[in-house]
């Protein structure tokens, strides 16, 4: 690495750390390289900013942003908790294991964890509070099912990861489908040992007779079916992933003239913040672009790919490097901003390894699923703990047997393939 680009990395690292707007701090960096490199021209930032958001599978992430946002003006997440109270109704945890299960079906539909952790915050904590649990434990299970929602399709994570890797998103979705399940049932199972020590009681204590069971599905149905749709057309060759934003987006429409409960302004504040937050990604992914054009043209990955495999012979040290690397970086830098960096670096060296291109994403997606949850700078926490008013420093000693839980599955899924790509197997992947 030259001194030019290191300075450059530099100062786009500083920016980052003193939280400069992530796009500011990529195009600082950049910046500095073309300005302290007279012999590259410097239309080609502007050139390699643009192109960077060209890409036609970005196009997802506003389709999906918008239908996720439609969703909220629906009635979908009354419809859906309704049916999650049923379901768990006789499980110790009651209220907590019906956030964790909720977060797990809304992340089918929204794909944004801090919408959800919001949303969760606002509707459930209080009532949990009322039901005996403490503060802090209810801010900490929100918090914690979140992480949930990037790994279930359509998670922003995998469309931003497959277009920055050249990955399958199709494929990225339905391995969500089963990293998202594992940590569904295992954060369950967790919440259930807990709230039996303290005594936390369930919602019911009698068997649901299947007429409460049917009356709780039949509104939730038509919710539950877009996963299977969005999954199902791409898999059948219906559609692109990134058509099948689109089909959300109308979708989520129709459901609001079903139920009745969308009306014209909550249509128009609704694209205005799909707006807002497709801006907010798409400044950050033209950013990235430029910095990944001066990393290529430096030829960072192809040294860095060599040096590595040179140094390092087994791929599952590799995979334990890149763990605790990960889990540092993301305890500083948002998730997004840190894949846009280094998802170009680090992808190449784990194909040289022989590593599956979808399990190494996974990893990579569930490390930054954790940092959102990690102090100091994690976005989960501070939103949650900002909404329900619990103490940081209470937040953090409680979330202790969910860090461990969520330790435990990062290592199931980097070193046992079935936990990331067994469900794509079955479906021919």
């Amino acid at each position: 690495m030259n001194g030019v680009l290191a300075l450059a990395s530099i100062i786009m690292l500083v920016l980052l750390f003193l939280k400069v707007p992530v796009f500011i701090s990529v195009l600082g960096g950049a910046a500095v390289y073309f300005v302290l490199n007279p012999g590259v021209n410097a239309i080609v930032f502007a050139q390699q900013a643009i192109t960077g958001a060209e890409s036609i599978s970005l196009l997802a992430i506003p389709f999906f942003v918008c239908a996720g946002i439609m969703m909220n003006y629906t009635g979908v997440t009354a419809r859906i908790m309704g049916f999650c109270e049923v379901l768990t109704g006789r499980m110790y945890g009651g209220l907590a294991q019906v956030n964790v299960l909720l977060s797990t079906l809304m992340g089918g539909l929204s794909g944004s964890n801090l919408a959800d952790a919001a949303m969760e915050a606002k509707m459930l904590v209080p009532e949990m509070e009322k039901k005996g649990f403490s503060k802090e434990f209810s801010t900490v299970v929100t918090a914690a099912s979140a992480m949930i929602t990037p790994l279930i399709p359509p998670g922003i994570s995998m469309i931003l990861y497959g277009c920055i890797a050249n990955v399958s998103i199709g494929d990225l979705f339905i391995s969500g489908l089963g990293v998202g399940a594992l940590l569904c049932i295992t954060m369950m199972i967790v919440v259930r040992f807990v709230s039996k020590a303290r005594g936390y009681a369930p919602l019911r204590t009698t068997r649901v007779t299947g007429k409460e069971f049917g009356a709780a599905l039949k509104p939730a149905i038509l919710p539950l079916c877009l996963p299977i749709i969005i999954i199902g057309g791409i898999r059948l060759g219906l559609f692109t992933a990134t058509e099948a934003g689109a089909v959300a987006i109308i979708y989520s429409m129709l459901l609001g003239l079903i139920y009745h409960e969308m009306r014209w302004d909550d249509l128009k504040r609704g694209f205005k913040e799909t707006v807002c937050t497709t801006s907010s990604i798409m400044l950050i992914v033209a950013a990235a672009g430029v910095f990944s054009w001066v990393l290529t043209k430096e030829r960072i990955p192809q040294q860095l790919t060599e040096w590595i495999v040179a140094t390092i012979d087994n791929k599952y040290i590799f995979l334990l490097i890149v763990n605790i690397f990960l889990l540092i970086v993301g305890m500083f830098i948002e998730g997004n901003a840190s894949m846009i960096i280094l998802v170009p670096l680090l992808h190449p060296i784990a194909l040289a390894y022989g590593i599956n291109e979808i399990q190494f994403a996974m990893t990579y997606i569930f490390n930054n699923a954790i940092g959102a949850l990690s102090p100091p700078m994690g976005t989960l926490m501070f939103v949650t703990c900002g909404i329900t008013g619990c103490k940081t420093g209470k937040f953090i000693k409680e979330a202790v047997p969910f860090y461990l839980l969520l330790l435990v599955n990062l290592l199931l899924i980097t070193y046992v393939p079935v936990f990331s790509t067994g469900i794509l197997s079955l479906f021919g992947g």
